[in-house]
């Protein structure tokens, strides 16, 4: 039968900074520019910086927040699980004898 992990005080720690601080990633990609337009009179591959965010720029940037939120979830899931099981079949050894 398959066993369900439940993840660690710790993992559930880790995994609420990584939201918080990528939350933020994406509120500063998607209003940052639109709040500090004239102030970004730059060109970004032939368009002004502010619109090149609006246009492409953001929708870039939240799918590496997602990419990067899954490859860090599934990184930190594995240990986690792994640290259990290490914890668990420790425990039936020392038990057994």
């Amino acid at each position: 039968m398959l066993e369900i992990h439940r993840p660690s005080l710790t993992l559930k720690k880790r995994q609420r900074s990584l939201q918080w601080v990528l939350l933020c990633v994406w509120l500063l990609a998607s209003f940052g520019p639109s709040f500090f337009a004239r102030d970004l009179d730059f060109e970004v591959f032939g368009a002004p910086f502010h619109f090149w965010m609006a246009a492409q720029g953001s929708v870039l940037i939240f799918m590496g927040i997602v990419a990067l939120y899954a490859w860090l979830m599934n990184r930190w899931e594995t240990q986690d699980a792994a640290t259990a099981a290490l914890h668990a079949s420790a425990s039936d050894g020392t038990s057994a004898s």
